[in-house]
């Protein structure tokens, strides 16, 4: 008998890995696409010549679809299952991928803003099929574990994401940065997008047709949507969710101003390889959570580690904006780890962000649901809708930092980050311990 249920655990943990393995390469999938765009909105600044404003609309369009179709994609999920959801999700991102060839070869801005939706339309669909398996495809005590391995995951492909697209893209082209473009180069450069994505396409298509055949078991289906709405209003009266939820889109706003704007900043400063800057910006968040994870619960609680991070991150946040563009002193001291690579003090600081921002979803999502109870579904639906503050995070950037597009107003732009860093501040010290509005 006994023989018999280590058999059964062995059998059982054989056949979780194969759809772990899997989801795992779509984790990284989902961070490949995202990070992405700290690459893509510089370099189509730079053919385009766009504003600051114009150029953080990509990133607008892309995350804005979080907000209008994640509802969407959980009734489809409900429709078809999880399996064919992935698989859906997968064709959207491929068909999106196809249209960045037309809008290469025409060059319309509107046309790459619709590429840029639909693959963010992809991607949360994608996402909404796939966040389930990690938390219910093994032992309920080991989530966390997995959960974290996701995350590193998805922040390692932000680090791949930059040097690929510089080494297929990017690399014939470093010359003319800080240069007046001709039409020709504008024609080439824009051109040197159709074959990656094309390959993009063909990868995630062929990705999609896999998932279709792979041993994926199908999750038990979760309840209808009717069944939350009256549950809605009631979450919200729990203000260590509502601020929660507050906190997580402004806590993804910096994110995605620290990973995604760090490019079109160092390309106003003139540095030639500001395709790769969102990779140093991902490396730090990468080792951020190895961090949480030998610490927390460990040596620090969530809640003092939230504190850490906000107060961080408002240190880095002065230092962005105060600091000096004409100095080295950092790239310097850390010339053992950047090597010749020579960087102003304030990339660096942008990059350091990073690190602030690791383990801030990681804090404010148990936080938040704390004492949900059976609300925490509906709480959990609600934390996820946060994701949108990627969407408005660039555009106050750019709106902040005025229409010049001249580093020094880029600088000045960052200061939209002090606001956010001190409500999560104020989150973390009070209102994720409040449990009444009174």
């Amino acid at each position: 008998m006994e023989m018999s249920l280590t058999q059964d655990k062995q059998e059982k943990k054989q056949s979780n890995a194969v759809p772990m393995i899997i989801v795992a390469g779509l984790f990284f999938i989902l961070g490949f696409v995202t990070w992405l765009n700290g690459s893509l909105m510089p370099y189509l600044q730079q053919i385009l010549q766009l504003t600051p404003f114009q150029a953080s609309l990509i990133l607008f369009s892309f995350y804005i679809a979080v907000t209008f179709t994640a509802l969407p994609s959980a009734a489809v999920i409900r429709k078809v299952g999880y399996k064919n959801g992935m698989a859906l999700g997968l064709a959207t991102m491929t068909f999106a991928a196809l249209l960045f060839i037309p809008a290469a070869k025409t060059q319309m801005f509107p046309l790459f803003l619709l590429a840029q939706l639909i693959m963010g339309a992809g991607q949360t669909l994608l996402q909404t099929a796939v966040n389930p398996y990690v938390v219910r495809i093994g032992p309920e005590e080991s989530a966390a574990a997995r959960i974290s391995i996701m995350g590193i995951l998805n922040k390692g492909a932000g680090v791949v994401a930059p040097i690929v697209f510089t080494a297929l893209i990017l690399s014939g082209f470093t010359d003319t940065v800080g240069t007046e473009l001709t039409q020709i180069q504008i024609d080439d450069m824009a051109n040197s997008l159709i074959t990656p994505y094309l390959g993009l396409a063909i990868f995630i298509g062929v990705l999609a047709f896999a998932i279709q055949k792979a041993p994926l078991p199908e999750l038990p289906s979760e309840a209808e949507e009717g069944e939350h709405k009256g549950q809605l209003k009631e979450a919200l009266t729990h203000p260590n969710l509502a601020l929660g939820v507050v906190a997580l889109f402004l806590y993804v706003a910096v994110e995605v101003i620290a990973g995604d704007t760090i490019g079109a900043f160092a390309l106003a400063l003139g540095v030639e390889s500001y395709s790769v800057m969102t990779s140093y910006t991902m490396a730090c968040m990468v080792f951020g959570y190895i961090l949480g994870i030998a610490l927390i619960p460990r040596f620090i609680s969530q809640q003092k580690a939230l504190m850490v991070s906000a107060v961080f991150g408002l240190v880095l946040s002065f230092g962005v904006i105060l600091g000096d563009n004409n100095s080295f002193a950092i790239a310097n001291a850390l010339s053992f780890i950047l090597g010749d690579v020579q960087l102003p003090d304030t990339l660096i600081l942008i990059a350091f962000l990073g690190l602030a921002n690791a383990i801030v979803w990681p804090a404010i999502f148990p936080l938040a649901l704390s004492g949900m109870g059976k609300l925490t579904s509906v709480g959990s639906a609600l934390l996820v809708m946060g994701i949108s503050g990627g969407a408005f995070g660039p555009l106050f950037w750019s709106l902040a930092s005025g229409s010049s597009g001249q580093a020094v107003d880029l600088q000045g732009g960052y200061i939209v980050m002090l606001p956010c860093y001190l409500y999560i501040l104020f989150y973390a010290v009070k209102g994720c311990k409040m449990k009444s509005w009174k």
